[in-house]
């Protein structure tokens, strides 16, 4: 089996390209530059999280200068755009549309028993959402037979909704306050989107090559992640017959074990603007921990999810890449009354920078002040008195 051979440099070139980092508005500026983002990587990962704006906004920011929140609603409203549950919950191309139907067969057909009554009450929110057009849970009235018992603890018309939504026989959109609507897919859907259901051959090839055109290079493992909701897909088989075929190329890096994989077209030598970007923990670069480690020797975790005594960095640190480096991590909070963004801690990796990464990395703070609608910035603390120093003085 032949082998194309690559230093970890390159490698870690191929992968940001991909991830849109390898410039500034690589994809553009405006609305068309957010729908040719979200076809590319094929899935921007949603989050709810408002600690800073939202990852699936972040995401867009990072790469698009002058980035509108209101872009992505309108991408949604012109059916251009769709929200579903596919690996995670996300933001995919419509054109995509059709290779969400194994997914949605698979949470039909995968999922435990339900009962008579749970039955009877999805059809009659069908029968309700056909005759008064989209509604939100709020439209239901409280059915809870026992007091909640926590968070995921929902009420059996959130249960029926949220079934209804994975199963594909509603969809969902979004209000300004970021509340769920559901409504029936002929409302969301255009007419002309192909509904037809792709075969396992289909499917396997389509999740191989989105994966590897958002990623990069990646392993089964990680084409396999994006299938994770289709038990038994065909990615293992198809991708033998896609590198047999010359569509897909084996690759090595230097360093690190296989097998790994990128596509038979990829362009190897790839040149980087050496831009600062400040990215969400749920950026389609960060959501493998394993990959950070391997390609970029960035050993990092979203601690939210850590019991507070065991943060080490901060609730919610952003990485922060500056080229193919990640210099810093940053836990930030948005004070939206106060219109300040309140940085707890820059973290700095213990690598010597230059005055000018400094200073990209001050106008990405700034533009990222703006981004969510503050005005001002704190400094709390930092491990690096000195390049926090330079960075504030400039905000004077």
């Amino acid at each position: 089996m032949e082998y194309t051979n690559l230093t970890k440099q390159q490698a870690r070139k191929i992968i940001l390209e991909a991830a849109g980092l390898a410039r500034k508005a690589q994809f553009g500026t405006g609305i068309e530059a957010v729908y040719r983002l979200i076809d590319h990587l094929g899935f921007v990962q949603l989050d709810t999280n408002y600690v800073v704006e939202r990852a699936h906004h972040h995401v867009m920011a990072a790469r698009i200068p002058g980035y509108q929140t209101e872009w992505l609603a309108k991408l949604c409203e012109d059916g251009r755009v769709y929200e579903y549950f596919t690996s995670d919950a996300g933001y995919l191309p419509m054109r995509d549309f059709r290779f969400s139907l194994p997914v949605k067969k698979a949470f039909e057909m995968q999922g435990k028993a339900i009962s008579k009554p749970e039955i009877n009450l999805m059809k009659e929110i069908l029968d309700r959402v056909e005759r008064e057009g989209a509604l939100m849970v709020g439209d239901f009235e409280n059915d809870r037979m026992e007091a909640s018992s926590g968070w995921w603890d929902w009420r059996p018309a959130k249960v029926a909704l949220e079934r209804l939504y994975l199963n594909g026989h509603l969809m969902i959109s979004r209000t300004k306050s970021f509340q769920k609507v559901y409504d029936m897919p002929l409302n969301l859907v255009p007419q002309e989107t192909d509904l037809t259901l792709p075969t396992a051959e289909e499917y396997a090839r389509f999740i191989i090559f989105r994966t590897l055109a958002a990623l990069g290079i990646a392993t089964v493992k990680e084409m396999s992640w994006r299938a994770r909701r289709v038990k038994g897909n065909l990615i293992k088989t198809e991708l033998e017959k896609m590198v047999q075929n010359a569509e897909v190329k084996m690759v090595t890096v230097e360093g690190l074990k296989g097998p790994l994989y990128m596509r038979s077209n990829q362009e190897i030598n790839i040149k980087l603007a050496d831009e600062v970007f400040i990215l969400s923990p749920f950026d389609i670069l960060n959501v493998f921990r394993h990959r950070l480690k391997d390609f970029f020797n960035f050993d990092y975790q979203i601690e939210c999810f850590v019991p507070a005594p065991k943060r080490q960095y901060g609730y919610f640190s952003l990485p922060v890449l500056a080229g193919e480096i990640f210099i810093a991590r940053m836990d930030a909070k948005a004070d939206r009354k106060q219109k300040v963004l309140i940085v707890h801690n820059i973290h700095f990796e213990p690598i010597d920078l230059e005055q000018s990464t400094i200073e990209k990395f001050t106008q990405a703070l700034k533009e990222f002040v703006l981004f969510n609608q503050c005005q001002d910035i704190v400094f709390k603390r930092s491990n690096n008195e000195t390049y926090l120093e330079s960075i504030s003085n400039s905000f004077s």
